[in-house]
């Protein structure tokens, strides 16, 4: 007869999101994990596999509650450039918080189709969400025609990407609202 799991999954996951977070898949340990979860080496392969699928299950929880939290703040302006706004500035405040998604980019780029799977899937998921704000901002005309939603997206979502890396570098809140202000004004 097979045991009941007696600790909660989705707790786990995230003590272990926490781990992945500061410290990356190279430098989390099986012990830290362990530790930071509550729970025996057992127990985490019984769940979640090897710690490669226990970092992969903790990518795509972790993304998929970013893009989350991106989708409410696009949806959050009256007008889509108050969307964008606060979605540049959700990542300007937390920007000094490592973020799972991009230090699992700069960790392994593109050499892992397991976890470029995950992080594609997610990447498109927001790149048309903020392509499609962008489309709603150049109709109520306060984003230039002339732009490619797409393009602008893109555009969008690498300057996320630099003032998370800032913000982890030690970028004080005021440099990095000026990077997110020097974005939005690129739209207008």
């Amino acid at each position: 007869m097979a045991r009941v799991r007696e600790f909660d999954t989705d707790a786990a996951l995230d003590s272990a999101i926490a781990v992945f977070r500061e410290h990356g898949f190279e430098g989390s340990s099986a012990q830290m994990l362990v530790d930071a979860m509550g729970i025996g080496r057992q127990s985490l392969y019984a769940a979640f596999g090897d710690k490669w699928q226990l970092y992969c299950a903790a990518v795509r929880r972790y993304g998929m509650g970013e893009c989350s939290a991106h989708f409410d703040a696009l949806r959050s302006g009256v007008r889509a450039i108050g969307g964008i706004k606060a979605m540049l500035y959700r990542v300007v405040n937390t920007a000094s918080s490592p973020c799972l998604g991009v230090g699992s980019i700069y960790e392994y780029g593109t050499s892992r189709s397991d976890l470029n799977e995950i992080n594609s899937v997610l990447a498109k998921s927001l790149q048309d969400a903020i392509a499609a704000r962008i489309r709603d901002g150049q109709r109520e005309g306060d984003i230039v025609s002339d732009l490619d939603p797409a393009d602008a997206s893109e555009f969008l979502i690498a300057t996320i990407a630099g003032i998370r890396v800032s913000g982890r570098a030690g970028a004080d809140r005021g440099s990095l609202g000026k990077l997110a202000d020097t974005a939005l004004r690129a739209l207008i």
